[in-house]
């Protein structure tokens, strides 16, 4: 029996459409295509300036079949399933087929087109507050979508309506089906988007990302229900991501773009297991991993995918492809067949990599002198990160000079970088210690922040005029946390959970409501002006937005000579080329502005700045939310570097489970204003206790196919209930799945008393009457 007849049987087990037996059944890839997609191309402009956004991608759809497209943003994955749709703006030029159903639909009038979306073929976008209209009832906008393409009367397609958003899952989905968008939460809003999407039995369903701006648990929910969705309809799914964990468990192909093209093409245990193409090696060994600890660093892809408007001659990924030789750079490879049936592969060097059965770590992380290959496993194993090719004289990006005058001759000559990204130098002794400091353990090393008992509540106010008080927002509700000298805390949870409240009352070094805040055994109630003002050199903090927190009309140079300025550097200069060094820039960027840089160059800046004043203590909001898998590893290994040579501790916000698992020693899990689960990121990942981190954690999928196949998701019910009303007792207790299999005397506690954390092993707590043990990962 093979991996892909071993799946579970759901998707088999729904009523099969004509010529389907479901998903990934042997007839089902026998069945004729629903969707054929054949050289499609789309370009926006003319002349030499014209964009070529997609550039001859093909790809046919089965009966039940989910196809994945992924790549990093720019890659064309978007424009490429709008032109399917015919949803591209008139400017746009498109030519190729696009055949559903047996009928070509590329060119066809609006009228066709229109008589086509929504029954045979539908779309779910990736933001469902602009999918939906905001000024009419959620129930009438589906039931407008069921009464364009069926013949029912009004009452009919009322009551069609509530059945899909309680198909979907909505609760009370009589009443729910009258509210307005904006009185639904983001994951009921996607609901109600699948549900209008399904409406008439679609033989396609486009899901351009789905589940990008959702919690994870949402996120979980949202992808049962399109499961669901399929088991009703029968229908093909196409979804575009960029998340692969997503893609590992929920598509049966998968098809890879990089500029505007398809590099990779093949069933998920394929692309996954026996990667032939170095752009998606790249991908895979760039992503953290929930079931691994960050014992080994990430493998970052050095650069940015080119601009669509200027691509390099011959193969697209040659200057940042670790394997490329001279004649990547000659011709553009074509899609060819390898290995298994349906395997597809853009690269010269694939049967060299399946020969030698290089793995990511080795293609990125060593290179051979001449370029042409991975250094041997040992050597691979024996280097902390990777070693960038040199620049050749056609990845050399254009100089740009700076808006106050042009560049002189030696910055013009420091910045001929790849266009994609800089030059990765190795920290040289001048810069940091080259050897890592002995670690004592965590008793014996100095607390660095202190949190006792916050407690930060808003008031609730209503009228224009005359305000009133009619309520309270129990925004942090008494946490307790520390941090000690070179340790990292990594704070997670919900949106609305507190993170970011629990960072500002940090941050502003203020008395706080209640409770003890204390920086380096200081405590901020009783600092005055000049102490706080001393207090922030030890203490900085890094954005989620590099470009928002970085001042467009100053230069690097002045970013970073600022706050050295603000306490008393006369001459920074010096200062700041350490510190271009340190994070992997050359000194000429100095004269460069913000948005002359790609994000991740962005956000070394914002790194650099932090560490300007050499602090002790750094405070990390979501620093690499904003950037592509490829682009966060070396932002992340960056900051793992930084730690080690300067001793540096961290507080790390981030909704992102699997980078708080690589980059953490310890983890708090926050929920509704409350810590729910605290310790080593090793006790709580490996064995949670608390319900709701279990949950948490069981929702996060995992890049690899053959483990999501055999997980078990905990699905939690409804959305985050209102910091503003929150539950009696234990908070949780209303999405909690172990509170129904409880006793009433035992669920009377929950509903009486909230729990406190307590200690459940050395360095591991959870606030839970119930607490135990449970392997979920």
């Amino acid at each position: 029996m093979s991996e892909r007849d071993r799946r579970p049987t759901d998707a088999r087990s729904r009523p099969a459409k004509t010529g389907e037996t479901g998903r990934g059944g042997e007839g089902g890839l026998g069945a004729a295509p629903v969707l054929e997609v054949s050289d499609l191309n789309v370009t926006f402009g003319t002349g030499p300036g014209a964009v070529r956004a997609v550039r001859g991608v093909g790809y046919a759809v089965r009966p039940g079949e989910v196809l994945g497209i992924v790549g990093e943003s720019g890659s064309g994955k978007s424009v490429t399933s709008l032109a399917v749709m015919g949803l591209l703006p008139s400017h746009a030029r498109v030519t190729g087929s696009v055949r559903l159903l047996g009928r070509e639909i590329l060119g066809a009038t609006e009228k066709t087109l229109t008589a086509f979306r929504g029954k045979t073929i539908s779309m779910v976008f990736q933001d469902p507050l602009s999918a939906l209209t905001p000024v009419y009832r959620v129930g009438d906008q589906i039931a407008e979508a069921v009464r364009i393409h069926q013949k029912v009367t009004a009452k009919q397609a009322a009551k069609r309506a509530v059945e899909l958003l309680d198909l979907v899952g909505i609760p009370n989905a009589a009443q729910r089906a009258r509210a307005f968008p904006h009185e639904f939460s983001g994951g009921m809003r996607q609901r109600a988007v699948i549900a209008m999407a399904i409406a008439n039995d679609p033989d396609v369903i486009v899901c351009d990302e789905p589940t990008t701006a959702l919690d994870v648990t949402i996120q979980a929910q949202v992808l049962e229900v399109l499961k669901k969705a399929q088991r009703e309809t029968g229908a093909a799914i196409v979804i575009i991501t960029h998340d692969l964990g997503v893609v590992a468990g929920f598509v049966d192909r998968v098809l890879v773009m990089y500029a505007g093209r398809s590099v990779e093409v093949g069933s998920v245990d394929d692309v996954y297991y026996r990667t032939r193409m170095p752009y998606t090696m790249g991908l895979l060994g760039s992503i953290p991993r929930l079931d691994q600890g960050g014992e080994q660093p990430l493998v970052p892809i050095e650069g940015n995918p080119p601009s669509p408007a200027a691509l390099p001659p011959g193969c697209p990924f040659e200057p940042r492809c670790p394997l490329a030789v001279p004649e990547c750079a000659e011709a553009e490879p074509v899609l060819e067949p390898v290995g298994s049936s349906g395997h597809l592969v853009a690269c010269i060097r694939s049967g060299e990599i399946e020969a030698a059965g290089w793995s990511p770590a080795q293609v990125y992380g060593v290179r051979s002198e001449s370029g042409g290959g991975p250094a041997t496993e040992s050597a691979a194993e024996s280097v902390t990160g990777p070693v960038t090719k040199p620049v050749t004289e056609s990845a050399a990006a254009p100089v740009i000079a700076p808006a106050n005058g042009p560049v002189t001759e030696s910055v013009a000559e420091s910045t001929a970088e790849p266009a994609t990204g800089p030059v990765t130098e190795p920290l040289t002794e001048s810069v940091v210690p080259q050897e890592r400091p002995v670690r004592l353990p965590r008793g014996e090393r100095d607390v660095v922040l202190s949190v006792d008992d916050l407690i930060k509540h808003y008031p609730l106010m209503k009228g224009s005029l005359f305000k009133r008080r009619v309520g309270t927002v129990y925004a942090v509700d008494g946490i307790s946390f520390d941090i000690r000298e070179g340790e990292t805390l990594g704070l997670v949870g919900e949106s609305g959970c507190g993170k970011t409240t629990t960072l500002m009352e940090i941050l502003e070094l203020v008395k706080p409501q209640r409770g003890r805040v204390a920086v380096l055994g200081r405590d901020t109630s009783a600092m005055s002006a000049r102490d706080r003002m001393a207090i922030r050199r030890d203490m900085q903090v890094v954005f989620q937005d590099p470009l928002a927190s970085l001042d467009p009309r100053m230069t690097v140079y002045d970013i970073l000579a600022e706050p050295l300025r603000t306490h008393g550097t006369r001459d920074p200069g010096p200062r700041i080329r350490e510190l271009l060094r340190l994070v992997g820039l050359e000194a000429a960027h100095a004269a460069r502005y913000p948005q002359d840089f790609s994000g991740g160059q962005r956000q070394r800046i914002g790194i650099a700045r932090a560490l300007a004043l050499e602090p002790r203590l750094i405070v990390l909001d979501e620093p690499v939310s904003a950037l592509d898998v490829s682009i966060q590893a070396g932002v992340i290994n960056l900051l793992e570097e930084l730690k080690g040579r300067l001793r540096l501790s961290y507080l790390f916000v981030a909704h992102d489970l699997a980078v708080v698992r690589h980059i953490a020693d310890r983890v708090a899990v926050m929920y509704l204003g409350k810590i729910a689960e605290i310790g080593q990121v090793g006790e709580v990942y490996d064995a949670p206790m608390h319900p709701y981190t279990q949950a948490l954690l069981s929702a996060v999928p995992l890049p690899d196919p053959e483990k999501e196949r055999s997980r078990k998701r905990i699905l939690l019910e409804g959305d985050l209930p209102s910091p503003a009303d929150p539950p009696s007792g234990c908070r949780f207790r209303t999405r909690c799945p172990k509170f129904k299999t409880l006793g009433e005397t035992d669920r009377a506690r929950c509903v009486n008393e909230e729990p406190q954390v307590r200690s459940l092993g050395e360095d591991h707590g959870a606030s839970c009457h119930f607490a135990e043990k449970l392997e979920v990962v």
